[in-house]
C-alpha cells in the first residue's frame, strides 16, 4: 500500500469519526446516537484496517473482528435500555432519559 493510500485511508476514518462523534453531540434522539457511536466503531475499524495493511500485517483484520463483534453486542445491548427508556419514559428523547437520574 503507498503513501497516498494510507492518508486518505485514515483521512477517511478521522472524517467518519468526527461525523460521528458530532452526532452523538448535537442529536437529542436516542437512536441516532447510537448509530453515530457505530459510525465511530466503524471508522476506528477502518484505521485498523489501513494500518494494518500499511505494515502487511493482519493484527488489523484481527482488531476489525473484535470492533465488528464489540459494535455487534453494544448494538444489541443499546436496542434493548432504547426499548426500556422508550416504554418507561413514552420519548426517546436524550435529555428525558437523563432527568432519571435526578
Amino acid at each position: 500500500m503507498n503513501e497516498v493510500q494510507t492518508v486518505s485511508g485514515l483521512l477517511l476514518a478521522g472524517i467518519l469519526f468526527v461525523l460521528g462523534l458530532v452526532g452523538v453531540l448535537i442529536r437529542r434522539n436516542i437512536i441516532f446516537m447510537l448509530v453515530s457511536v457505530e459510525i465511530m466503531l466503524n471508522a476506528a475499524g477502518l484505521a485498523f484496517i489501513v494500518a494494518g495493511s500499511k505494515w502487511a500485517e493482519p493484527d488489523g483484520q484481527v482488531m476489525f473482528i473484535f470492533i465488528l463483534t464489540m459494535a455487534a453486542s453494544e448494538v444489541s445491548v443499546g436496542l434493548a435500555l432504547i426499548l426500556q427508556i422508550y416504554h418507561q419514559l413514552k420519548t426517546l428523547d436524550g435529555d428525558a432519559a437523563n432527568k432519571m437520574r435526578g
